[in-house]
């Protein structure tokens, strides 16, 4: 069965929303007359009515998770339906923990057939929806990255977690995360929690990547957060870099790291990719490639790991002008946006256009919003669940001082919402860290159609001056200067005029230093100009593809009852695309003139470019159905006595048609491809009833 429609899910969430409330009141009411000593009549009357109220929620809620998963999963615990898919992601090899006969290593997992199929796919549907589509330039860096390049970006000081430790036995954790467990399992456990305290633990969860090491060693400390394994005390947070460090050449002299992120090797290669454009902006660079993180405690599968594949795009704009020439082919889509606003206010997110959600500004630009609806569109295509996908806005103090607006494309799973695309107009912060640890401009040349008269901007270090107050480090506060945007130039002209002290911000370093009136001159003189020379700006999409594999299992994952009604059979419903088998070759039964057609079909499916598997095993019809249902291939061809056609079974409605032996091939691979629907090649061919009780 196809999952609820749209309008049925809304109507069971505001039944849920109401329900939980009822519950609240009733909660409420329970407190206040033990509160108030009432007799225990009325006291157990309450009781009863707000179990009675639980019973109802717990009735509505299973009915929208089966809704959700299209009215065949059993209903089942967050708990018990990760257990099931996990076991049957493992026995079916997707992916496995990585050295398993040594006891594995945490956060490492290989891709076993099924699984590798799966992420090739993934990754080719990504690179023709992004790369080709949008006309993209494709690169590919190596992992291992020579320190100077991730002191520029920022890495080497500051791509860090906060960590505690175990006083006594020394184990490390990450703080937010026993922060968020406490939280979590203290709302799930305690229903008749006062709702003051219910709001208190609520905002705590929506500030958590906020919370400095001060503010989240007071949090650990106020709610008496002790070590998971002994419950010994914790030590205050404090710093931990996550990247794998390691020595290149073989006197080690030269550091380098596994790169935590593949972007940096766009940015450093940007010169030659822009004349490779022909010196044209906007241009987008793309990269797919691993990447690396030391993290302290890996958990979730494959939701945290220490190696993992990133697909990253880097859009290169004029800071000037940030629109897009195909906005307006996806500025009518609409999805659910979470603007910072609302989840400061613990609104729940709201289906909006993208298009509105730009005019009104609360996306920063057209190119960032055009990024955010392709990325919906193509989490979409995969099979990620429309309604348990959202695009969160970052709160003002998650963001980096450089951004100018971030998003989040954050998908719902057995895990709660797990951030699985970033999106981030950085400004211009990167090209400018790398021209200032280079010494080479990474900048792009504007002509202009006619000369300009302009006001421009003149900042005059006053060299003698800074050289004798920052002595080494003279020339770095030099280049900060003169690389200032004009609003921070101003800024400090007018702070210099008045208080005759400013402060600077040092890309290379992260330090602000201060600077007086004698070490400058800052001025605006008109300029007649035929051109100018300018750093891009750079709206950055990152996925994760790990993260949305794993989603994408969870999405497509449902279990079924036989239709003897004697056994539950797990079912993957990956969109054809998606699947990493097409389409499975059965003849009917053990018999020599069968399985030569099946070859035959087999090869013809082959060269239609459609991944398929024979199956000639003695098994019944249905229990074959049953093995490559779980791996999610979606279509079957089962080969009888008739030579002329053949049935042709779909995985997920399971009806059967028959086809002409000689067709069969370019059927499945249209519907496949999607050039043709099933529901269009149903039409055309005749309908098969089944006598199999399991298929």
């Amino acid at each position: 069965m196809a999952p609820g429609s749209e309008d049925d899910m809304n109507a069971l969430r505001v039944l849920v929303a109401d329900k939980q409330a009822a519950v609240d009141r009733q909660s409420n009411e329970v407190r206040a007359l033990k509160a108030a000593k009432a007799d225990e009549v009325a006291v157990n009357k309450a009781v009863n009515l707000l179990k009675d109220l639980k019973l109802e929620l717990q009735s509505i809620s299973k009915e929208l998770v089966s809704k959700a998963t299209g009215g065949e999963t059993s209903v089942l615990s967050r708990e018990t339906f990760r257990k099931t898919l996990s076991n049957t992601l493992e026995r079916r090899l997707f992916y496995i923990p990585s050295f398993k006969i040594y006891g594995g290593v945490a956060g490492l997992y290989d891709y076993g057939p099924p699984g590798c199929a799966i992420k090739a796919n993934v990754l080719a549907i990504w690179r023709q929806h992004f790369v080709l589509e949008e006309n993209m330039l494709e690169v590919d860096c190596p992992c291992v990255t020579p320190e100077m390049v991730l002191k520029a970006s920022g890495h080497v000081e500051k791509f860090t977690d906060l960590m505690v430790k175990d006083e006594k036995t020394g184990a490390c954790y990450r703080a937010d995360h026993l922060l968020k467990d406490f939280v979590k399992e203290s709302l799930e456990k305690d229903p008749l929690m006062p709702p003051d305290k219910k709001e208190e633990l609520k905002h705590v969860l929506a500030m958590l990547d906020e919370f400095t090491a001060e503010q989240l060693g007071a949090k650990l400390k106020k709610y008496g957060i002790k070590s998971p394994e002994t419950k010994n005390s914790l030590s205050d947070p404090y710093p931990f870099n996550l990247m794998f460090s390691t020595s290149i050449g073989p006197t080690g002299l030269l550091q380098g790291y596994l790169r935590p992120e593949t972007a940096q090797g766009i940015f450093v290669n940007f010169r030659d990719l822009y004349y490779y454009n022909g010196s044209k902006l906007p241009f987008a660079a793309a990269q797919i490639g691993q990447a690396f993180r030391n993290e302290m405690k890996p958990r979730q599968g494959l939701l945290r790991v220490r190696e993992f594949t990133l697909a990253e795009i880097e859009h290169f704009v004029n800071p000037d002008d940030k629109s897009h020439p195909k906005f307006s082919t996806v500025a009518n889509l609409e999805f659910y946006l979470y603007p910072r606003e609302e989840q400061m206010t613990l609104k729940q997110p709201v289906k909006t256009q993208i298009g509105h959600a730009v005019a009104k500004g609360i996306v920063n630009n057209e190119t960032l919003g055009y990024f955010i609806a392709r990325t919906y569109l193509f989490l979409a295509r995969l099979g990620i669940d429309k309604e348990r996908l959202r695009f969160r806005q970052h709160l003002q103090n998650e963001m980096a001082h450089y951004a100018a607006d971030c998003w989040d494309a954050e998908i719902e799973c057995s895990y709660g919402w797990i951030e699985c695309v970033g999106l981030a107009d950085r400004s211009a912060y990167d090209l400018k860290a790398h021209t200032d640890m280079s010494k080479t401009d990474l900048v792009a040349h504007e002509t202009f159609s006619e000369p300009k008269d302009v006001a421009q901007l003149l900042v005059v270090p006053n060299k003698k001056e800074l050289g004798m107050f920052f002595k080494k480090s003279a020339k770095m506060v030099q280049e900060a200067l003169e690389v200032m945007e004009e609003v921070e130039a101003l800024k400090m002209k007018a702070e210099l005029e008045s208080e005759g002290m400013a402060s600077l911000h040092l890309c290379t370093t992260g330090q602000r230093v201060t600077i007086t009136r004698e070490m400058v001159s800052i001025s605006k003189e008109i300029e007649t100009l035929h051109g100018r020379t300018f750093t891009p700006s750079v709206i950055e999409p990152s996925f994760g593809v790990g993260r949305i594999i794993y989603c994408l299992f969870e999405h497509c994952f449902y279990t079924r009852s036989s239709n003897a009604g004697d056994d539950q059979l797990n079912v993957f419903r990956f969109p054809a695309s998606v699947a990493p088998i097409k389409c499975t070759v059965f003849p009917l039964v053990q018999n020599v003139k069968l399985e030569v057609t099946a070859k035959e079909i087999s090869s013809a499916l082959t060269r239609e470019g459609v991944a398929n598997k024979i199956d000639i095993t003695g098994t019944s019809i249905g229990k074959r159905y049953a093995r490559t249902d779980e791996i999610g291939v979606p279509f079957a061809i089962t080969v009888d006595f008739d030579e002329k056609t053949v049935t042709v079974r779909e995985r997920d409605t399971k009806a059967q048609i028959r086809v002409p032996v000689e067709e069969v091939a370019k059927v499945v691979n249209d519907v496949a491809d999607a050039r043709r629907t099933w529901i269009e090649v149903q039409s055309h061919y005749p309908g098969v009833m089944s006598k199999d009780s399991n298929q």
